[in-house]
């Protein structure tokens, strides 16, 4: 029988792969990370502090876990399949080329705005705790949310992105 700890750590799957599935393009990349993730995790249970939320704490964990295998392998090119990643659920063509769509969008941004906008957007956690987790300032992770969100407005209404910069002659 688990522990309580144990439970709550069990329990944090399923969000776990899905934020795995946003930073990384290949399935099987992203379930070694939360594999990657869980077995830090369950080896540090010791410092995770009772009372906090185990879902923050372990989001930390993947978060740093991807950030060491981005050093590893700086060069890494992620490949985007879109057979892997299409609603299977969904008989509906449309809503299947609209999902497609997002998830090519999502892959267009960077890696720093796409993480900021799948905690807060799909795992629904306020700025603070985000914050915390990738251990950046507060307004960072405004700037990064409100970027990633105008980028991925454009690039889904198929206008293309303007660049960064102007040139000055």
């Amino acid at each position: 029988m688990p522990t309580q700890d144990e439970a709550s750590i069990l329990a944090c799957i399923p969000s776990l792969r899905r934020y795995a599935r946003g930073l990384v393009a290949d399935v099987a990349q992203a379930d070694d990370l939360v594999q990657d993730t869980l077995e830090r995790g369950w080896a540090r249970l010791a410092s995770w502090q009772a009372g906090t939320d185990m879902r923050a704490w372990l989001f930390s964990i993947m978060h740093n876990v991807r950030i060491d295998q981005l050093r590893r392998n700086p060069a890494q090119v992620e490949e985007f399949n879109v057979e892997t990643h299409a609603a299977t659920t969904q008989d509906d063509a449309t809503m299947r080329l609209q999902l497609r769509d997002m998830e090519t969008a999502l892959r267009l941004l960077p890696e720093d705005q796409r993480a900021v906008l799948l905690l807060v957007g799909l795992e629904e956690l306020r700025y603070e705790e985000v914050a915390a987790m990738l251990e950046i300032p507060l307004g960072t992770v405004m700037s990064r949310l409100a970027r990633a969100r105008e980028k991925l407005r454009t690039l889904m209404d198929g206008r293309p992105l303007r660049a960064p910069l102007k040139v000055v002659k």
